[in-house]
């Protein structure tokens, strides 16, 4: 091999480690901030977990995030916070099931007539 060929080669290798290197290292910041962002989901700082949430609201739906929202669901005192995840889950949910989920019940109000009322 010629000397120019060898430090061809060595430029390659050099550069080829350079951008795994920088690969790995973008690949480990990014999963730290996700990790940094369901943790901000729970911070004493509604502006943090707002942030969260909305990080966790560009995330495609998996269970694992649907059960981090019921968690968030039954924490959050703001409601406004609260009526965002609850969006945000039934997206994620719709996305995993592929369907949309069933409205929960609510109770009838006192004195409005039930199914068994009509029947008779």
């Amino acid at each position: 091999m010629g000397r120019d060929a060898k430090r061809w080669l060595r430029v390659t290798v050099i550069a080829a480690a350079a951008v795994g290197v920088a690969g790995t290292v973008a690949a480990l910041l990014v999963r730290d901030q996700i990790h940094r962002q369901q943790r901000n989901l729970f911070h004493p700082s509604a502006l943090r977990r707002m942030a969260a949430l909305e990080h966790v609201s560009r995330q495609g739906g998996s269970v694992d995030y649907l059960n981090l929202l019921r968690d968030y669901l039954a924490w959050e005192p703001r409601r406004l916070l609260r009526n965002r995840a609850r969006v945000v889950m039934e997206r994620m949910s719709e996305e995993v099931t592929g369907h949309a989920p069933t409205p929960p019940l609510r109770p009838a109000p006192s004195g409005s007539p039930t199914s068994g009322d009509l029947a008779s």
